[in-house]
C-alpha cells in the first residue's frame, strides 16, 4: 500500500487550479433502505442512493480567480487530486454547489478561506 504526503494534493475548480490550497476533504455516503419482512427475525437493508460533499481550506488570496468564484450558491465543476496531478494519479471529478464560504482572520495569523460544497450528480473516480 502506498502512502501519500499531503503536499501532493490539488484541486481544480471551474477548470483552473485553486491557489494557496492548504487542505481538502471529500466524503461519500450511501443511504440504506430497510427491506425487512414482517416474518424476519432480524432487520435487513439494501443500498440506496449515494451522495458526496466536502470542504476546501486555503490561505486567502484575493487575486486568485478560482477562490473568488467559490461563493455560496455557485455550482462548479471540480477535480480533487489527493495524490496530485501527475500521470497515473487518482482523481475524483464531479459538480457541486457551494453551500458555504467563510473568511477567517486572526491576530498574528494567516487569513484563510474555507469553502463547503454539496455534490450534485455522480462523483467519478479515475486517474490523470
Amino acid at each position: 500500500m502506498a502512502t501519500h504526503h499531503g503536499k501532493e494534493g490539488v484541486v481544480t475548480a471551474g477548470g483552473t487550479g485553486v491557489g494557496e490550497l492548504t487542505g481538502f476533504t471529500l466524503e461519500t455516503t450511501a443511504d440504506v433502505v430497510e427491506d425487512t419482512a414482517l416474518t424476519d427475525a432480524t432487520k435487513s437493508f439494501v443500498a440506496g442512493r449515494t451522495s458526496f460533499s466536502g470542504s476546501l481550506e486555503m490561505s486567502y488570496d484575493e487575486t486568485d480567480s478560482p477562490q473568488q468564484t467559490l461563493t455560496a450558491g455557485t455550482t462548479i465543476a471540480f477535480i480533487l487530486g489527493p495524490e496530485g496531478n501527475g500521470s497515473g494519479d487518482e482523481i475524483f471529478t464531479g459538480s457541486g454547489i457551494v453551500t458555504g464560504m467563510s473568511i477567517n482572520v486572526g491576530l498574528d495569523s494567516i487569513t484563510t478561506r474555507s469553502v463547503t460544497f454539496q455534490g450534485t450528480g455522480a462523483l467519478t473516480r479515475g486517474t490523470v
